[in-house]
């Protein structure tokens, strides 16, 4: 079974609880589109669990493309040396990821030791883009966001990592006409769509993000195998 899931946003429980109601097996395959950290309080959890996993792949969300182009501000100890080193392009880039609920996360990763902090910042380095699959005969374009720029001309290889993890969906214009091509997708919160912490469809748009961080949202995973929807 291929299973899908994403936006986390750091909620280890519900995360847990997932995985334990969808039974995730060895020779099951689990995607995450993206945005595991930030918000909630344990992102370094739930990544570390992840790295157990060897069927559990990651896949870039906005949050951990904020947090990579912080690695060398994060990683290194606050020194003279350091803040003379600090300018402005590093400043906006830590700014704009404190701005979207870093605080937690930081603070979470500076408690590790430096090897683990290490593997961390490995593992995320590993993520993709984008990945596809085929499930009994139809294709999935399993991305964070949407394409930005799209055109179904341009070859995915033609898309900027920007395309990928921040630029949204119309929901009303459908970017394949192959009926059999789908793209699933995080990063828009479904409360902000039709106002249900539900998994959305529409015009062979999948959107799987249902405001797990937040109180009225829950946390989604669906079986692209069976399209059994889970919750927690």
């Amino acid at each position: 079974m291929i299973y899908v899931m994403s936006d986390i946003h750091g909620m280890y429980d519900k995360y847990i609880e997932m995985m334990d109601l969808i039974d995730l097996k060895e020779t099951d395959t689990l995607y995450i589109l993206g945005d595991i950290i930030d918000r909630g309080v344990n992102s370094m959890k739930i990544l570390q669990d992840m790295m157990k996993r060897s069927n559990v792949f990651g896949i870039f969300g906005n949050h951990e493309l904020m947090m990579a182009d912080c690695f060398n501000i994060i990683m290194q100890e606050i020194t003279n040396e350091f803040l003379d080193s600090f300018d402005e392009e590093k400043l906006m880039k830590l700014s704009d990821w404190m701005n979207n609920g870093a605080f937690q996360t930081i603070q979470e990763f500076k408690k590790l030791s430096k090897e683990e902090q290490k593997d961390i910042i490995e593992y995320l380095m590993e993520f993709t883009a984008y990945e596809e699959v085929e499930v009994k005969g139809r294709y999935y374009l399993l991305v964070h966001a949407g394409l930005g720029d799209f055109s179904e001309e341009k070859s995915l290889d033609e898309y900027d990592v920007n395309d990928f993890v921040w630029k949204r969906p119309d929901w009303d214009i459908p970017y394949f006409t192959d009926p059999n091509k789908f793209v699933v997708v995080g990063h828009t919160p479904t409360l902000g769509i039709n106002g249900k912490p539900e998994i959305f469809y529409k015009n062979n748009f999948i959107a799987i993000d249902c405001g797990a961080c937040f109180e009225n949202g829950t946390l989604a995973c669906l079986c692209l195998d069976t399209m059994e929807e889970f919750y927690v």
